[in-house]
């Protein structure tokens, strides 16, 4: 089961236990959770709510929200201690390869948007991300926008070793993030986003490893799950590759696809 920009602390005792109701009443094995859970300072309590009432597998990204009000370094030290000490959920940014059947593998990176596509420079966009992380604030544009290009080579560098290894045992690779890789990708009300909003939700350095990697390997498969813009659609760049990003809703938590692997 996939879901992806679920942000529970928007939602009220009622609504959290209406949507813990779907997650049990759909059974599934494993859960798979693409980021925006809630905010620094209680992402993991609501992680740990949702390992308590399903008891399966969750292996999860963290998006953007995840990091508002801390630092993406001191997020991820507290993220990764969790993810360690915990026996169900796994933070995938850290984990090994998870074998799905002896056809396929899971794999995944929070991601981030890194400013390449688009206009950042003369972008009017304010992302809150620069007001309520700590390492994007108190930047000039130019400034930020190195900081994200930093970020979105450090999760390409990351996807690119994964699935090469990957790829070395398995025929086809879900690869769970939060930012779209494309800017085809980007959907927003079932357009792409225009050159003022894209450099903020995609991640170029991301889709360019995938690119590369799925022309040199055409007899493998790639699923791309992604979230991020709150709106869903479906793109496939090359044949082996399928790209689908979610559709989410503040206060309106929901199951975006089941698969069958």
């Amino acid at each position: 089961m996939w879901l992806t920009d679920i942000h529970l602390d928007f939602i009220n005792l009622i609504g959290l236990y209406s949507f813990r109701k779907s997650l049990i009443d759909a059974n599934p094995d494993m859960i798979l959770v693409g980021g925006d859970i809630a905010e620094a300072n209680s992402i993991i309590s609501y992680l740990e709510d949702l390992e308590r009432f399903t008891k399966v597998p969750i292996y999860f990204v963290l998006g953007n929200h995840d990091y508002f009000r801390g630092s993406i370094a001191g997020t991820r030290a507290r993220i990764a201690a969790f993810s360690k000490n915990t026996k169900y959920t796994k933070w995938l940014n850290i984990s090994e390869i998870v074998t799905l059947n002896p056809h396929a593998a899971l794999i995944g990176h929070d991601g981030w948007s890194d400013a390449e596509f688009g206009n950042f420079l003369n972008s009017p966009v304010q992302m809150p991300d620069y007001d309520l992380i700590e390492e994007l604030s108190n930047l000039s544009k130019l400034e930020r926008k190195r900081k994200l290009k930093e970020l979105g080579i450090e999760a390409a560098e990351y996807l690119q070793k994964q699935l090469q290894a990957a790829f070395e045992d398995f025929e086809h690779v879900y690869f769970l993030t939060h930012v779209p890789p494309f800017a085809e990708a980007c959907w927003h009300l079932g357009e792409i986003s225009n050159p003022d909003w894209l450099p903020h939700f995609t991640c170029k350095a991301m889709g360019d490893v995938i690119l590369e990697t799925m022309k040199r390997c055409p007899e493998k498969s790639l699923t791309v799950l992604c979230g991020h813009t709150h709106s869903s659609g479906k793109y496939k760049p090359r044949p082996n590759i399928t790209v689908y990003t979610g559709h989410a809703e503040y206060g309106a938590p929901e199951i975006q696809r089941v698969f069958e692997v």
